[in-house]
């Protein structure tokens, strides 16, 4: 489910956060970036969904690990469908934030080469980890799914101040 759905010539920031099936990071990103945008009061310029590279997992609802995490932390993952990235996403999305290099690289393949300044990825904004990729916990244990946690407030956190500010610059402009 979207936050809201994506106006192609909307004047809203629209942001797709993505990683490879769409049930363990991507999610979360989602989770966390709508609760930050919402508490900076800036949630109604925004659009926000998140995708996956693969088809593996589309149709199904976050796995119950990352639900586990985001929920103790106070992020809700209910009501989340998996969904596959889309050609007209790169059209739709002014950024397009992967979690990883193998993601970033398949986001690359698959964009119109004039979307691709879109494509970056989300540790871009961290500011307290050095790391530039959120690991893939999937097959790892809980622990794994609450570090993607931990990244993913840390890169949101500066991506919601950047987001703030590029706003903030085009309502002057």
């Amino acid at each position: 489910m979207r936050f809201e759905m994506v106006e192609p010539n909307s004047t809203k920031m629209k942001v797709l956060f993505v990683c490879t099936g769409n049930i363990c990071r991507s999610p979360v990103a989602k989770a966390v970036f709508i609760k930050k945008i919402t508490s900076s009061g800036h949630a109604d310029k925004v659009v926000v969904d998140s995708a996956g590279t693969h088809a593996c997992h589309v149709g199904e609802k976050a796995d119950s690990r990352s639900q586990h995490a985001a929920a103790f932390r106070g992020y809700s993952l209910i009501g989340h469908v998996a969904r596959q990235v889309t050609v007209e996403d790169f059209a739709q999305f002014d950024l397009i934030l992967a979690m990883d290099w193998k993601n970033l690289r398949q986001l690359q393949n698959m964009a119109p080469e004039h979307h691709r300044h879109k494509i970056e990825l989300i540790m871009r904004y961290a500011q307290n980890y050095d790391d530039a990729e959120v690991p893939d916990p999937y097959y790892s244990d809980q622990a794994a799914f609450n570090v993607v946690v931990d990244y993913v407030e840390d890169a949101v956190s500066g991506l919601v101040e950047s987001v703030t500010r590029r706003m903030l610059e085009s309502n002057a402009a």
